[in-house]
């Protein structure tokens, strides 16, 4: 059985570090990228991945935002976000939302 996994974080060069680093494990399949928070939710709607890695500081809709949304969309995805942001007032925010 493989893990399907989204990956959302505007930065491309990240993105490809992420992808090439999960693909070494063959039952996790890489489904789709995003580079924003809207292409994510967008994406983890249609595609119902099983686990969303997700930056928190993408333009348009930010990690938080994205997370409120793909968990009512895709409710059973798991989301990890996935973030260099260091402020202290971001972790409860990700947390409400889950």
């Amino acid at each position: 059985m493989s893990v399907h996994i989204l990956i959302a974080d505007d930065f491309e060069g990240w993105r490809r570090e992420v992808r090439t680093l999960l693909q070494a494990r063959t039952e996790w399949q890489i489904v789709a990228e995003a580079r924003d928070g809207l292409e994510a939710a967008h994406k983890a709607s249609n595609l119902r991945p099983d686990v969303v890695l997700l930056d928190i500081g993408m333009p348009g809709l930010n990690g938080i935002a994205a997370a409120a949304q793909i968990r009512q969309l895709s409710p059973n995805s798991k989301i990890i976000f996935l973030t260099a942001n260091s402020d202290s007032d971001v972790i409860p925010e990700a947390q409400h939302a889950g």
